[in-house]
This record gives structure tokens, sequence and C-alpha cells, in this order.
């Protein structure tokens, strides 16, 4: 079954990587950028904080915790155990992959931390605010796809590299989310005074 998995994985990465060209380069690269997508996290707190207003403090605070948890359980423990060497570093693959500006990433590849930080805040916020703005899951996960397969193409992951940061994410973010809504009344309870009537 391992043996299966891994020729699935090679398949597909020699297959995206293979299918590169410049604009798929550019597009590709900058989906994996570190500071990227800086504005679009910016726009979806003042988006959090516009529509639930306090409600948000916890909501903003909890995805801290939420992505600590998400990339130490990828970079500082699945990394290190299964010491799984990325394409980029896999010797039978040398000679086969195409790389973007040289960028080979870590030795280790197993688990994706973009994939499971991208896929915890994506479920997070579809599970809390996934009713109130039902358009939101519809941005967020394709959003969570798109920077995963990024990693795939620029050679540095394989497929299964970002699925399964991508499935064990969705009980990180539902425990988050019970945190949130186990101790959001009381925080807003604690901060909120009641107003004088006029008499």
């Amino acid at each position: 079954m391992l043996e299966f998995i891994k020729q699935i994985d090679i398949h597909i990465l020699l297959w995206l990587n293979g299918s590169h060209n410049e604009f798929w380069d550019d597009i590709m690269w900058f989906a994996s950028g570190k500071y990227t997508w800086l504005p679009f996290y910016a726009l979806l707190i003042l988006l959090l904080v516009l529509k639930f207003k306090r409600d948000a403090i916890l909501m903003i605070l909890l995805i801290a915790l939420l992505i600590t948890i998400s990339d130490q359980l990828a970079s500082g423990i699945f990394k290190p155990l299964f010491e799984r060497l990325r394409p980029s570093h896999n010797p039978e693959l040398e000679g086969q992959l195409h790389f973007v500006n040289n960028y080979r990433g870590g030795k280790f590849g197993f688990t994706s931390s973009h994939a499971a930080n991208v896929f915890a805040l994506a479920f997070y916020l579809t599970l809390l605010v996934g009713t109130k703005l039902k358009w939101l899951p519809f941005v967020l996960i394709p959003w969570a796809i798109f920077v995963s397969v990024s990693r795939v193409y620029l050679g540095v992951h394989y497929l299964s590299d970002i699925l399964v940061p991508a499935i064990l994410s969705i009980p990180i973010a539902w425990i988050v989310a019970l945190l949130y809504n186990r101790y959001n009344p009381k925080l807003i309870k604690k901060y909120t005074y009641d107003v004088p009537k006029n008499n």
C-alpha cells in the first residue's frame, strides 16, 4: 500500500511539476510566497471585526492558537518524526524536477505546514461564520487548495504531503471552534456593562 501511494505521489508530482511554463511559474511562486497573503489576512480580520464586532476578539485571538497547533504538528512533530525527504531533496528524482528561482525548501516535507495552516484557517472560519457569511467558504477552501497545490507544482511536496494535513486540520479547527463557542459568551459578559437607564 505504501509503495502504491508513493508511486501515485511521484506520478502526480511529475505531471504537475512537468506542466510548468513561465506564466504558471509566476502564479505558483506568488501563491506560495511567505508574505503574499498578508493583505488577504488583513482584509479577513477587518471583515470579522466589521461583521462580528466584539465577538471577533476571541475569534481572532484563537486564530493564533489554531495556526500554532497546525504549524507545530506539521513542522515540529511530523517532519522530524517521519523524516520523509522532499521531492526536491530526493536523489531518485534528481534531474527530473523543475525548480522556480532554484527554490527547494528544507530537507523534509511530510507534512506541509503551508497546507496545514491554510486548511486549518479555512475550516475554522467555515465552522464559526460559514452560516452567517455563506460566501466565505467558497473563497477560503479554494484558496487553501490553491496555496497547497502550488507546493506540489514547485516540486517541494508530494500530494500526500498536503492531503494529510488538510484532513488533520478538520479536527483541529473543530476543537478550536469549540473553544470559541465555549468561552466567548463569558468574555462578552465579563466586558459588557449595563448602560444606565434614564429615569
